[in-house]
C-alpha cells in the first residue's frame, strides 16, 4: 500500500477552482486532479503558522493551545515513527528550510530519508560576505533573498519545480516498491511571490513601480496598482506551482501508482491578499481565508462514499493514514480518521496567545483574550522557538515538571507576556449562511453563549492547560 501527502503551502481555497468557479487564477492541474478525489468543503486548519501546522499534521493532536512555533517534542507519538515501526518507509520531499533552523527540530529527522530544496525566502543558502544591494521596494525584502533569487536563472531552478522534479525522480528510483509514505510539500505560493515573468503575463501584469513581491505583515497601505500587482504575484506563483503538481501527478500514472495510491492534498493555512484590509497571517484574526483550507483526497477503494460536508481539520490526516495502512490509532491522537462518522459540533483553530476560535457548518466564533492576555505559557522539553531560543530572557521564572496531561515527560513551562494583540482586540461572530465574506459580524446573545459554551466544552476535550480559559475570559480571575 502507497500513501501521499501533497501540502502545498499558503494556498488559499477561494483561488482554486474546485471550491470558486469564479476565480480569475488559473490552476488546471489541480483541477483535473479534484475531479478524481473528494473534495472536503468543511475543512480547516488546526494550528499556526508553519511549523505547529505541521506538528498538527504529523502528531494528530492541536499544537496552539500549549506552543508556539517549535520542533517536535521528545515525547510526540508521529506518524512517520509508527508507520516505520510497522515496516511501512517514510520519506520527505520539501523546500520548506524551517526544517533547518531552530525552531525546527526533528521534523525531516523522523523519515527514512529526506531531501531538501535550498533558496527560500531568508534560506542561508548562498553564501557571500559582501551582501546584495536591496532596490528600492515595497513591503518586505531580505540581503540572504537577494543572494537566492539570483540562483533561479530559469524555472527548473526555483525551489518548487526542484521539490517536485525530485519527487519525480524519487518515484523513478522506487516504482516497483509497495508500503511507503511520502510527504511531498512545497514552500509556494508561500512570500516573496517569485516566479518567472511570463506567469505575471498570464494575468496581464503592466505594474511598473518599486519592486513589490513580498507583502510586510500589516495592513494594506500600498498604492492600487502595487496592491493589484501582489495579488497578480500570488496568482503567478500559484499558477507555477500547479504546472509542476502536474508533472507529479503524470509520474504517478507513468510509473503505474496513481491509480492505487492514497493521495491527500491540502495546506497548512492560507493567506491575506487584502481582504478585511491585512495582508499576510498571524496578527489578525483567524478569517476564513486564512482558517477554511483545501482538502483533496484520491482514494480509489474509498471514492465518494464519506460525507465531504462534515467538519474536518489537518488533525485527522494522520489517523486517516494509519486507518488505510491497517494501523491502530494511539490514544494521543485527537484528530478522527475521514473514514469514520464523527459526530463533530465545531472545530478548534488559531495560533498560540491569540485568539481561539470555533467553527461551525454555519457560524464562525473568534474569541479574543482579555486586554493583558495573561496567565499564559508555553510547554515544551525544547525551549527553541522561530531562530531562537525562548525563556532565555527570564529564566528565573520558568518551572519544570508534570505539566501535560498526556505525557509523563517533564516539560519546561515558560511564562509568555510579550505576543501582540493590536489587531484582535474584539470578539467576532459570524453568521457564515448570510456573511460568506466576514464583512458584518452579528451580536447575537443566545448564538454566542452556545458557542461559548460550545468553545468551553472543546477546549476542555483537547486538553487545554487551564489558564487559557483564564485568559479569554471564560473564568473569574482568582483571587491573589
Amino acid at each position: 500500500m502507497k500513501a501521499i501527502l501533497v501540502l502545498i503551502d499558503s494556498l488559499n481555497r477561494h483561488n482554486m477552482t474546485c471550491y470558486n468557479k469564479e476565480t480569475k487564477v488559473m490552476t488546471q492541474n489541480i483541477t483535473e486532479f479534484s475531479e478524481n478525489c473528494d473534495v472536503y468543503h468543511n475543512h480547516f486548519i488546526g494550528s499556526t503558522p508553519c511549523m505547529p501546522a505541521r506538528r498538527d499534521l504529523f502528531t494528530g493532536r492541536l499544537n496552539f493551545l500549549e506552543r508556539g512555533w517549535g520542533g517536535i517534542e521528545p515525547f510526540d507519538v508521529t506518524l512517520p515513527n509508527i508507520l516505520k515501526e510497522n515496516k511501512i518507509y517514510t520519506h520527505i520531499e520539501t523546500d520548506h528550510y524551517h526544517y533547518l533552523e531552530l525552531g525546527g527540530e526533528g521534523y525531516c529527522q523522523m523519515f527514512d530519508t529526506w531531501s531538501m530544496q535550498r533558496g527560500q525566502e531568508s534560506d542561508p543558502w548562498v553564501s557571500r560576505v559582501i551582501k546584495e544591494e536591496i532596490p528600492e521596494h515595497y513591503g518586505r525584502a531580505r540581503p540572504q533573498y537577494e543572494l537566492n533569487r539570483k540562483m533561479f536563472k530559469d524555472e527548473t531552478l526555483y525551489p518548487t519545480p526542484k521539490t517536485f522534479e525530485s519527487a519525480c525522480e524519487w518515484l523513478d528510483n522506487n516504482k516497483d516498491a509497495d508500503n511507503f509514505f511520502m510527504t511531498l510539500e512545497v514552500f509556494d505560493p508561500h512570500e516573496p511571490f517569485d516566479c518567472p515573468e511570463e506567469y505575471l503575463a498570464m494575468y496581464k501584469d503592466t505594474y511598473k513601480g518599486k519592486r513589490y513581491d513580498w507583502p510586510e505583515y500589516a495592513p494594506v497601505s500600498e498604492p492600487e496598482d502595487a496592491h493589484k500587482h501582489i495579488q497578480n504575484r500570488y496568482a503567478g506563483t500559484l499558477t507555477m506551482t500547479d504546472k509542476w503538481f502536474g508533472k507529479f501527478i503524470e509520474k504517478l500514472k507513468e510509473v503505474g501508482m496513481y491509480d492505487d495510491t492514497l493521495i491527500i492534498f491540502t495546506s497548512d493555512h492560507g493567506h491575506l491578499l487584502g481582504e478585511h484590509g491585512f495582508l499576510a497571517k498571524n496578527y489578525m484574526h483567524q478569517y476564513d481565508e486564512l482558517a477554511h483550507i483545501p482538502l483533496l483526497v484520491h482514494n480509489p477503494k474509498q471514492q465518494n462514499r464519506v460525507d465531504k460536508y462534515k467538519l474536518t481539520q489537518n488533525i485527522d490526516v494522520m489517523p486517516t493514514v494509519l486507518e488505510y495502512f491497517g494501523i491502530d490509532v494511539p490514544k494521543t491522537v485527537q484528530g478522527i480518521s475521514l473514514y469514520k462518522e464523527n459526530n463533530r459540533e465545531g472545530v478548534l483553530y488559531g495560533a498560540f496567545g491569540r485568539a481561539v476560535n470555533v467553527a461551525t457548518t454555519r457560524y464562525r466564533y473568534l474569541r479574543a483574550p482579555k486586554e493583558d492576555n495573561l496567565p499564559l505559557y508555553q510547554y515544551t522539553a525544547m525551549p527553541t522557538t522561530m531562530r531562537e531560543y525562548i525563556g532565555v530572557k527570564n529564566a528565573d521564572e520558568i518551572e519544570c515538571g508534570r505539566f501535560l496531561p498526556y505525557t509523563n515527560f517533564p516539560v519546561y513551562k515558560i511564562p509568555e507576556n510579550k505576543i501582540n494583540n493590536k489587531y484582535i482586540k474584539e470578539t467576532l461572530l459570524f453568521d457564515m449562511d448570510y456573511d460568506s465574506k466576514q464583512e458584518n459580524p452579528i451580536k447575537d446573545s443566545e448564538v454566542e453563549t452556545k458557542m461559548t459554551e460550545l468553545l468551553k466544552n472543546l477546549l476542555n476535550e483537547y486538553e487545554a492547560p487551564k489558564e487559557q480559559f483564564e485568559r479569554l475570559g471564560l473564568v473569574a480571575k482568582k483571587n491573589s
